[in-house]
């Protein structure tokens, strides 16, 4: 548990720069962007790494359980994450009105990926890595606000495309994890 939440530790503490304009701007000016984002990308890293292994770790140590969801949870959980592979699409794909609408698709991913998965696994690995999640989601978007980031609302145009490609691709996506890769990649079969 302990590396599990060493690496929530590092990976929320570098997630948390972007929420502080004036440290990340002194940290743009000492390392140069390409050095920051290189560093962002190494730090998150490291922290997305202990995250896995820690996580792999308690699961492995054997479950402490601290709620027992009802088995029909874990299809609504299926549910919930139809629009999660959207959303993490639309992140980055043109803008389109999903993104506009939606602000920050991202965030909004994290946060229905966490409570779906609180909502399917009540061991207590599993409580503080998807109510970390959660909570960081949260705490983002309430900064994001609080900074007048609007995000994909302030697209000009809004593309068909955009939207199109985040629902063809995010189905995509969202199947390809459900037959395949959720299993060969956390070792839990969705079907």
């Amino acid at each position: 548990m302990t590396m599990l939440i060493a690496g929530l530790i590092i990976f929320f503490g570098v997630h948390t720069l972007p929420m502080k304009p004036e440290l990340r701007g002194r940290m743009r000016a000492r390392l140069g962007d390409l050095g920051y984002k290189g560093a962002f990308a190494l730090v998150s890293l490291l922290g997305l790494v202990l995250i896995v292994y820690g996580y792999g770790m308690a699961r492995a140590a054997g479950p402490v359980l601290l709620y027992s969801p009802p088995v029909w949870m874990s299809h609504i959980t299926m549910l919930l994450m139809l629009p999660v592979f959207v959303l993490l699409v639309a992140a980055y794909a043109p803008t389109g009105h999903i993104k506009a609408r939606v602000k920050h698709p991202m965030i909004l991913a994290v946060k229905v990926w966490a409570l779906a998965h609180l909502l399917a696994n009540g061991d207590l690995a599993s409580v503080v890595l998807f109510g970390g999640f959660l909570a960081w989601g949260v705490v983002d978007r309430i900064s994001l606000k609080k900074r007048g980031d609007i995000g994909g609302a302030g697209a000009l145009r809004k593309s068909v495309a955009g939207d199109a490609i985040s629902v063809v691709a995010g189905l995509g996506l969202y199947a390809a994890f459900v037959v395949f890769l959720h299993m060969w990649l956390i070792g839990v079969p969705v079907i």
